[in-house]
């Protein structure tokens, strides 16, 4: 190991409450040279405005927006994905520990997970901080269990759902439901599904939804949806 290169931390900030931040993650927040942000602007990151709350000395670091591509063509992400991985490359090969900060945990549909296969290629140190998940704080304020006894649990991203059948035995946790709500409340009632719903849980402007009626259809992206199994009711 080149002892002169930086490390890399994927820092999990939680779903949106600041106080479900890890003493971990404060800690290494703290530590940190470079505190990297998805997005153009660090400042209306979700992420950085949590951490911020709880670290505000971060706001005396350097920042840096790491953007990359929303889309779906691969080629096009790939490339994204190793432009932004070159943009953090930079610091660590100046031997600056930096911390790229993510929603959740950063191993739950992150984009650090893309960013750090290039970077361990390249030979510099990885290193991921978990976060509290998103849909356990969402499972937790509608005081749903996620999973009992031998009950299976589903994360599925909502957006690639539509026309599937869903898990009758487990519960089914839908994560970035905006933008294919109309298509879901659909599919959650013609399997005569319950489900429930929080919009920016933990964020200001938070929103509890107790059914699928209650879901509006243009409900924000910070929306999850969980549907207990079929014989469990959300009583």
């Amino acid at each position: 190991m080149n002892m002169s290169k930086g490390r890399v931390y994927g820092v999990g900030v939680g779903p949106g409450d600041p106080e479900l931040m890890t003493v971990k993650a404060l800690r290494i927040l703290r530590e940190v040279d470079v505190i990297a942000v998805p997005g153009r602007k660090p400042e209306e990151s979700a992420a950085y405005r949590i951490a911020v709350q709880m670290v505000p000395e971060i706001t005396g670091k350097e920042i840096v927006a790491v953007s990359m591509p929303m889309v779906k063509d691969r080629e096009v992400l790939r490339a994204g994905h190793r432009a932004a991985a070159e943009k953090i490359k930079k610091y660590l090969s100046e031997g600056r520990d930096t911390a790229f900060i993510t929603l959740g945990d950063p191993s739950i549909y992150s984009t650090f997970t893309y960013l750090e296969p290039y970077l361990r290629a390249e030979g510099y140190d990885t290193e991921i901080i978990s976060g509290v998940p998103s849909f356990c704080a969402a499972a937790a304020r509608l005081h749903v269990p996620l999973a009992q006894w031998d009950e299976p649990l589903y994360i599925l991203p909502a957006v690639h759902q539509a026309g599937q059948p869903l898990p009758g035995n487990g519960t089914s946790v839908f994560m970035k439901a905006a933008g294919s709500m109309h298509d879901l409340k659909d599919m959650l009632k013609k399997e005569h599904r319950i489900a429930a719903a929080v919009e920016n849980c933990g964020l200001s402007g938070e929103k509890v939804y107790g059914c699928v009626d209650e879901i509006p259809d243009d409900a924000g992206y910070f929306t999850l949806v969980i549907a207990p199994p079929e014989e469990r009711s959300m009583s």
